[in-house]
This record gives C-alpha cells, sequence and structure tokens, in this order.
C-alpha cells in the first residue's frame, strides 16, 4: 500500500492502511514536571501553561505518532465554571486545545522538511472524554450517572460544537464508559460535519458499565461520521478480543490504544500495578483489524516510538 499524501483525510490513510496514535498526555506533562493534581487535570495548563502542552504534542510526533490527541480531554463548559471561569473564556480554551495540537503538527512537518526533504501527513483528533471526567471521581471508569440519554446529549453538545469549530481532523469520543452514553455522544456529533471515531473503556468483553461490546459496538454501525470504533483507557489484556469485536460488529477500522496495564486507584489519585505493554503486541491487534494504533495513560514517547517501529518495520 502506498503512504497517504501529505493532505489525505484520516479516514483515507486508515483505509491505505496503519496510523500511529500518540501515547498519554498526563505522563508527558507529569515527566516535564508539572503539577496536575487538580480536577481539571491537563485542561488546567491550557490556561496556564499552554506551551507545555505543546511540547508534549511535539514530543509525541517526533517520536513516530502521526495523530496528535489533544488536552480536551477533562476540559468542559461546567469544569471550567467551578474554576472560576466563563463560558467564553472556556470556549477559547477549548479551542485552543486544538490549535496547540495543530501549532505542534505544523512544527514537526517543518523539521521534517528541513532533515528529509519531505513531510508525512500529521493529525488532530480532538478529545472528548466522558460525563465522568468532568465529575473527577472515577465515575468515568463506571459509567451509570444516573442521567438519561437526552440529558448526556445536552451535557455535551456545547463542547463538541466549540471543538468541532475549531476544526480537528476527528473528533475522539473516548474513554467511553457505558453504551448509554456512547448513544448520546453520537446523537450529539449529528450535523457537525467532522469526522469522530467512538472509544470505549472496558473489561473483559464488556463495558466498565457492563453491558457486552457487541451491543456497545453495533451503535455505531452504519453511522456515517464514525470512521473507527474500538477500545482506550483499558489494560493490554483487553485488547485482542475487543479488536476482533468491534471490527466484526462495524465493519470499520478499529482503534486502540490501551493503558500501560498499571490501574488507577481514584481515592488516592495515583497508578498501582505493574506495566504490561508491549510494543510486539500492535502486530496482532493489527491482524485483528486494528488501523489506529496508540498508547494511553503511562503510555510515553519511547513506547510511541516502538510502536511506529514496529509497525513499520513489518
Amino acid at each position: 500500500m502506498s503512504p497517504p499524501s501529505a493532505d489525505a483525510s484520516l479516514a483515507a490513510a486508515l483505509a491505505a492502511g496503519t496510523v500511529v496514535l500518540d501515547g498519554g498526555m498526563s505522563n508527558q506533562l507529569e515527566a516535564a514536571g508539572h503539577d496536575l493534581s487538580d480536577e481539571l487535570w491537563s485542561a488546567r495548563l491550557l490556561a496556564e501553561r499552554p506551551e507545555a502542552i505543546t511540547e508534549a504534542h511535539l514530543a509525541y510526533f517526533e517520536a513516530g505518532a502521526d495523530v496528535a490527541i489533544t488536552s480536551s480531554y477533562q476540559a468542559t463548559f461546567e469544569g471550567f465554571a467551578h474554576r472560576g471561569i466563563g463560558r467564553e473564556e472556556a470556549a477559547r480554551l477549548l479551542a485552543l486545545s486544538v490549535e496547540l495540537a495543530r501549532d505542534a503538527a505544523r512544527q514537526a512537518q517543518d523539521k521534517q522538511a528541513r532533515d528529509k526533504g519531505v513531510t508525512r501527513p500529521l493529525w488532530v483528533a480532538a478529545s472528548v472524554g466522558p460525563y465522568g471526567a468532568m465529575l473527577a471521581d472515577g465515575s468515568e471508569y463506571r459509567g451509570r450517572y444516573g442521567l438519561s440519554v437526552d440529558e448526556l446529549e445536552r451535557f455535551h453538545r456545547p463542547r463538541l460544537e466549540a471543538l468541532a469549530a475549531a476544526a480537528p481532523d476527528v473528533l475522539a469520543l473516548e474513554t467511553v464508559p457505558d453504551a448509554d452514553e456512547a448513544e448520546a455522544l453520537l446523537r450529539a456529533v449529528r450535523g457537525l460535519g467532522v469526522p469522530v471515531w467512538l472509544s470505549y473503556s472496558v473489561t473483559g468483553d464488556r463495558t466498565r458499565a457492563g453491558q457486552p461490546l457487541e451491543e456497545a459496538f453495533a451503535l455505531a454501525a452504519g453511522r456515517d461520521e464514525v470512521i473507527a470504533v474500538g477500545v482506550n483507557c483499558c489494560v493490554p489484556e483487553d485488547v485482542d478480543a475487543a479488536v476482533a469485536t468491534a471490527a466484526r460488529v462495524t465493519g470499520r477500522p478499529v482503534v486502540v490504544y490501551p493503558n500501560s496495564g498499571e490501574v488507577w486507584d481514584a481515592d488516592a489519585r495515583a497508578w498501582r500495578g505493574r506495566s504490561t505493554f508491549a510494543a510486539e503486541e500492535v502486530l496482532r491487534w493489527r491482524e485483528s483489524g486494528a488501523r489506529l494504533i496508540g498508547g494511553c495513560c503511562r503510555v510515553g514517547p519511547e513506547a510511541v516510538a516502538s510502536i511506529a517501529r514496529t509497525l513499520g518495520a513489518a
């Protein structure tokens, strides 16, 4: 398969081959010395240290990532309001998350042009985390918030509109723990004119809320705006079966970016356990239908570089 041209869409690139995602934003920012012990998490730096976010994106692009996921995962109008930030400024910060990733892509491509005389296409995915991420109490890994699909749609739509207006290449509906929330998100993106991927957080063959993955993935089947379906923010051991199920149920390219294998302790706000992430696993995931592959929490630039080398050499 020939590589995509510099102006190719992400959907076209997925049709042509495999695309490398970045790794965790929070661990890269923490490695650079930034304190993220805050309800806004990495989104706080949008207001306080935006240049740090650009540097984090650039580290992943230079490691071989083709797609940067923005720092808007925990950025919501409600979350910013809790910090005294009004809607106009919150909308600006949401748009800024896309602009910072785009700036990092330009810097990376400029360096490629200087060093190699050519550039490869780079894309920006605007992160849309679940309702529970705004609560910052670990409920993003449980779902079942006690809200209806309609209520969840009303929550998500305003920030989806703000992010879409900033013209990302794709909206990443990610770490979704609950099929009801997936339905709300898929309703909320209608008419925005931006493609999306839908990615669940899972345990075994079920969503975190306990729904069978077959039923959860089926929600995305036949939705024209959905260019990929898959899983993220799960342990690597849960990926294989989920990839196969997503590919079979939806017929779409599969997106997969698990954590390192460590487990988040929401009470202690710390990671526990050991890393089980191994770059050679990505070849097996690709054989099962994965086309958009990277890492989530605790997966850094070194691991992403290993993913890129592994996929490029095979």
